[in-house]
C-alpha cells in the first residue's frame, strides 16, 4: 500500500481519482491488492474513522490522526478477512474501535487505581457498591494482577464498556456513540461487567485462601505432633 495515501487525515471524499468505483468494487479490488480499491475506501471512510478516533481520545488531534492511519494500515493487512457478513462500515468501525481501545488500555498516563476502586469516592461509588461493599475480603486480598486477569476474562462487550466507563471515565452516551449502541445497552453491559468482575475476584480470593490453608496445614501437623 502506498504510504502517501495516509499522509493526510480525513481528506474530502472524491471519486475523480478512482474511476467512480462503488464501495463493493473498491472492496473487491482492495482484496486483490489493487491500490485503487484502498484509495477509494480511504477517501470514503477516513473522515468518519478520524471522528471516532478523535472522540475516543477526548479531542487529541495528533493521537486521532495517528490512530486513523494505524486503522487504515490494519485495514490493508486484514481486508482479506472481510466476508460481507455485516456492512463494511460496521466492520471498519469495529476494527478501529479495537485499535483505539488497545491504545487506551496500554497508555501510561491514565492508570486504573485499585485503591480508588475500593474506596468510596464520587467517581467510584457505584463500582464499589457492586464489588467492595459486598465482600470486604476483596478490599484486603485483591491485587493488580488479580484485577487484570479478571478483566481479561470478561466477555468482550463487558470488557469494552468497563474500560471505557470505569477506567477511562466516559459517559454512557459517549460510549454508545463509539460502540454504535444505545446508552441503555451500555448501562446494562456495565452492570453485568461489574457483577461478573466481582464473581471473578471472589474466585481469586477463595483460591488464594485455599492455597494459604494448604501451606499452613503441614506446619500445624508438625506442631500437633510435637505436643
Amino acid at each position: 500500500m502506498n504510504a502517501s495515501l495516509l499522509t493526510k487525515t480525513a481528506p474530502e471524499t472524491t471519486r475523480a481519482d478512482t474511476g467512480e468505483l462503488s464501495e463493493a468494487e473498491a472492496i473487491r479490488l482492495a482484496q486483490q491488492g489493487d491500490e485503487r480499491g484502498f484509495e477509494r475506501l480511504y477517501r470514503v471512510h477516513s473522515q468518519r474513522i478520524y471522528a471516532l478516533c478523535l472522540r475516543m481520545t477526548k479531542g487529541n488531534e495528533a493521537e486521532a490522526e495517528e490512530l486513523t492511519q494505524e486503522s487504515f494500515l490494519q485495514l490493508f493487512r486484514k481486508i482479506s478477512t472481510f466476508r460481507g457478513e455485516s456492512a463494511f462500515s460496521t466492520w471498519l468501525h469495529r476494527l478501529t474501535f479495537n485499535i483505539v481501545l488497545m491504545r487506551l488500555r496500554n497508555r501510561n498516563y491514565q492508570v486504573f487505581s485499585l485503591d480508588e476502586m475500593f474506596q468510596p469516592t464520587e467517581k467510584t461509588a457505584e463500582l464499589q457498591k457492586h464489588i467492595a461493599e459486598r465482600d470486604l475480603r476483596l478490599c484486603e486480598t485483591v491485587d493488580r494482577v488479580d484485577l487484570e486477569r479478571a478483566i481479561e476474562q470478561l466477555p468482550q462487550g463487558y470488557k469494552e464498556v468497563f474500560i471505557l466507563h470505569d477506567v477511562e471515565g466516559y459517559e454512557h452516551d459517549e460510549i454508545a456513540a463509539m460502540r454504535g449502541c444505545s446508552a441503555g445497552n451500555s448501562k446494562s453491559q456495565l452492570h453485568k461487567a461489574r457483577t461478573r468482575l466481582r464473581q471473578l475476584l471472589q474466585t481469586a480470593v477463595t483460591r488464594k485462601e485455599d492455597l494459604m490453608s494448604e501451606d499452613v496445614e503441614p506446619v500445624l501437623d508438625m506442631v500437633s505432633a510435637a505436643l
